[in-house]
């Protein structure tokens, strides 16, 4: 392995890179969340969190009810979002993407109305940045996996990857470059 294939992601940390960039699309007040789906290393939709397709974004009007900043403000109305996996099943379905043994990167762990989507979506494997699920939610959860339904496995960015993806989308990356120094945030500077 060179020291260039060590500077490079791995796969699990750019998938989860590309939901966490889905995430930056959310209309969300609440929770931002993106997610991914992938088939054999690739990308075959996107979602992220937000009102249903036409109706008016959360942080576009700058709430989620009248009277309510968000809608996780409330313990009685329902959320407007449309859940991030949701959203990318729904993508991949509209475009006529079948997601029968594909794998799913998430930010947030599904709740259980998506995790159940997730299966009989036939995506086989979660991957996500964020727990969710506790108490009697996690023993559904956990039902599901011992059932051989799906599998969930939490995944982290590493510091270093992190921040060389941060070099990347702060800095043009298309143009000649010289070797950059693991603890600096521009190309320019090299120690």
């Amino acid at each position: 392995m060179t020291a260039f294939d060590a500077q490079r992601p791995t796969w699990d940390e750019y998938f989860l890179m590309l939901a966490k960039l889905a995430a930056t699309r959310s209309t969300c007040l609440a929770f931002p969340v993106g997610a991914v789906i992938v088939k054999n290393k690739q990308l075959l939709a996107t979602g992220y969190n937000g009102t249903p397709s036409g109706s008016a974004h959360c942080t576009a009007q700058g709430y989620c009810y009248p009277g309510l900043s968000s809608c996780d403000a409330s313990i009685t109305m329902p959320s407007r979002a449309v859940h991030a996996e949701a959203n990318a099943i729904a993508q991949a379905a509209k475009h006529g993407i079948a997601t029968a043994g594909a794998n799913i990167y998430v930010t947030l762990e599904p709740c259980l109305s998506c995790l159940k989507l997730v299966i009989s979506s036939g995506i086989s494997e979660v991957f996500y940045e964020t727990p969710f699920n506790s108490g009697e939610k996690a023993l559904v959860r956990d039902s599901f996996v011992k059932e051989g339904l799906v599998t969930l496995k939490q995944i982290q960015l590493s510091e270093a990857t992190a921040r060389r993806a941060a070099l990347f989308l702060l800095n043009p990356t298309s143009v000649a470059r010289p070797a950059v120094a693991e603890d600096h945030l521009t190309w320019d500077t090299i120690s």
